[in-house]
């Protein structure tokens, strides 16, 4: 259950896991956004909820920026699958949204490398739970394992990072993240 809690979070943190799907990193998407997210502009309380559906195992994860220090902002993401919890917390940069400090569980993690390439970007519009919102289409491929992931950005509306959908393949197929609701201070 481990593995499938660590490729939720993936999305958030940059991180190689034993699954073989691949979900976007905030450095991604703010790499993909680089016109809007040179510097971070969250703000403690900015929250977002999210569906987890890989088929037969469904889930919730909530991310929500904790607090800032000197180095930028502390983001804490909570996902639970089918009664296993996993609490992940970053602490990314404020100058260039790259990861300073990445903690799972209370464990400190090395932070993975990026091998990755934007193989599309459009404009585009998508409803998913909370609303239907004009985004940015994006479709990125991991080098290393030759897979291909989409995800539907706006980071205009949306807190930390933008995400309002993505899809990622992994061992048991497509894993899908949807935003339910969020809150933006």
């Amino acid at each position: 259950m481990k593995w499938i809690l660590a490729a939720i979070f993936a999305f958030s943190a940059q991180a190689s896991f034993a699954t073989d799907g691949y979900i976007f990193s905030a450095n991604q998407l703010i790499e993909m956004n680089q016109h809007k997210l040179t510097q971070l502009d969250w703000k403690v309380g900015d929250t977002g909820n999210y569906s987890i559906d890989m088929g037969f195992i469904k889930g919730t994860m909530v991310m929500h920026v904790r607090e800032w220090v000197s180095e930028g902002p502390w983001v804490e993401q909570n996902v639970e699958l089918m009664g296993q919890k996993q609490k992940v917390e970053i602490l990314f940069d404020k100058n260039d949204g790259s990861i300073i400090t990445m903690i799972v569980n209370g464990q400190k993690q090395e932070v993975p490398e990026n091998n990755s390439e934007i193989e599309e970007m459009s404009e585009a519009n998508i409803t998913v739970p909370a609303g239907t919102f004009d985004c940015i289409y994006v479709k990125i491929r991991d080098l290393d394992k030759n897979q291909t992931s989409e995800a539907w950005i706006n980071p205009n509306i949306i807190p930390i990072a933008g995400l309002l959908q993505q899809k990622a393949p992994s061992q048991f197929g497509q894993v899908v993240v949807k935003l339910t609701s969020f809150t933006k201070n």
